[in-house]
């Protein structure tokens, strides 16, 4: 096979990568406390016997924009949204997880969950629990959770202890290779929730600057596929 194809086919391949990150990302616009991902390309040299060497661009690295996104006021008691640095804790039935989506309710044991019943974690790791009498649930800038006026725990706040041992396991969630690290100083907001941080309009712009690329990538090789058919058409006479 050409050079020329192989160039051109690891950059397809990164371009397709590309597409589907940022479908997911225009997927994921209005969930809470989603961060948008996207590819970075690097160049890949191959040296070569008797020629010169081969520069390739491979997409294969994954990267997530930590950039604050807005916060919206939902009324919510449970709804917390961060302002700064920092995750929620989560229990999950692969291990804990690091989230930035606040949306929570007591379950059946009083116990604070999100939506998929992972529970949330306090600053000492343990499960935050709100009694089914109480009332009046306030939720200070520190991250302390009181009911009639009576603290009930102190929301934990995390962050990785560096950033690549984080890895996306889904939408929301991001999944942890070392224990986290306490994060201080992060304000909390009770009755808000933060927004994604994805820009749906650069996003659809970014998504028609791919396809075109893409498409440019598959116009040569259709070209260079007519190319192989004529001189084995020559050939052939």
């Amino acid at each position: 096979m050409d050079n020329s194809v192989y160039t051109t086919l690891t950059r397809m391949s990164g371009l397709a990568r590309e597409m589907q990150t940022i479908a997911n990302n225009i997927a994921n616009a209005s969930s809470h406390g989603y961060r948008k991902e996207g590819i970075i390309f690097s160049e890949y040299v191959a040296a070569l016997e008797d020629a010169p060497s081969l520069s390739m661009a491979a997409g294969r690295v994954r990267h997530t924009s930590q950039l604050q996104g807005g916060v919206e006021n939902t009324g919510g008691a449970f709804d917390f949204a961060i302002q700064g640095e920092g995750f929620f804790l989560v229990e999950t039935p692969d291990g804990e997880a690091l989230t930035r989506a606040g949306n929570f309710l007591p379950n059946a044991a009083g116990e604070l969950v999100n939506p998929e019943g992972m529970r949330l974690l306090d600053a000492a790791g343990a499960p935050v629990f709100v009694p089914p009498d109480a009332t009046e649930v306030s939720l200070s800038a520190d991250g302390t959770l009181s009911a009639n006026g009576q603290p009930l725990a102190e929301i934990g706040l995390w962050a990785p202890e560096r950033p690549e041992d984080v890895t996306r396991r889904g939408g929301l969630l991001f999944g942890l290779e070392n224990p986290p690290v306490p994060v201080e100083g992060t304000t909390l907001l009770q009755r808000h929730l933060e927004k994604s941080n994805v820009d749906p309009v650069a996003e659809i712009s970014r998504m028609v600057e791919v396809q075109r690329a893409y498409e440019m990538g598959q116009s040569f090789f259709d070209t260079e596929d007519q190319r192989i058919r004529n001189v084995l058409t020559t050939l052939g006479r």
